[in-house]
């Protein structure tokens, strides 16, 4: 799959790290030549095209009609609706995702402007603090199906209500589909008779209910959930 990135900001160079990690195809456009500088100390070479983004035959240049995701991760919103705007309606490519530096232009980032995926970085870390602090001590690793569903870990402490409960009493809906069980240091595949005991860290598939509600069976008894 070849994705082409426009920006090569610290966002720009980290996502181009993890899909060259994952031997994905990259090619990265800018223009500022201090950050081409850094670029080409952090990429190789054949990845980075001197330009700007939004320029119609740089983005000839660099191949768009061949990329099948384009990432406007440049520091202008203006900027960022543009390359998404010629991305599908000029040269086809199928996926869009921009960048949203202002989230007061939250509001332009959708399909008028051939936006699919819209990152706003201020509202996701918003709604990680807020998660976090609803869930205590339950950690969110994953998020699934675009936040939909997370994939969450806890430990159970001492006295916690499902300790000595099997997985089939536990009482959990389809909101929490219990993954596996860590214990002492091996992975348990969760069956309807394994029971629960202290000290079993719990991965679980679950949504914001299904998350409230295996918090509250990890509870401790006597102890309200925070």
């Amino acid at each position: 799959m070849l994705v082409l990135i426009a920006g090569g900001g610290r966002t720009g160079t980290q996502l181009a790290n993890m899909l060259l990690e994952g031997r994905q195809q990259v090619r990265v456009i800018e223009h500022r030549r201090d950050i081409l500088a850094r670029l080409h100390r952090e990429l190789p070479t054949e990845t980075i095209f001197e330009g700007y983004a939004t320029d119609i035959e740089v983005l000839e240049h660099v191949g768009i009609r061949q990329a099948q995701v384009v990432a406007a991760c440049t520091t202008s919103d203006d900027d960022n609706l543009v390359i998404c705007y010629l991305a599908r309606q000029r040269f086809g490519v199928p996926r869009t995702i921009a960048r949203i530096n202002n989230p007061r232009n939250a509001w332009l980032f959708d399909e008028k402007f051939c936006v699919d995926v819209a990152l706003n970085q201020s509202s996701v870390m918003a709604s990680l603090i807020q998660e976090e602090m609803s869930l205590g001590d339950m950690m969110t690793l994953l998020k699934l199906r675009r936040g939909d569903y997370s994939l969450v870990e806890e430990k159970i402490p001492p006295g916690a209500y499902i300790v000595g409960l099997a997985l089939k009493d536990a009482g959990l809906t389809e909101n929490c589909v219990i993954a596996a069980i860590i214990r002492d240091g091996k992975v348990i595949m969760p069956r309807g008779s394994s029971e629960f005991q202290v000290g079993d860290e719990i991965l679980a598939v679950a949504d914001s209910t299904g998350a409230e509600q295996l918090k509250t069976l990890l509870t401790p008894a006597g102890a309200a959930p925070s």
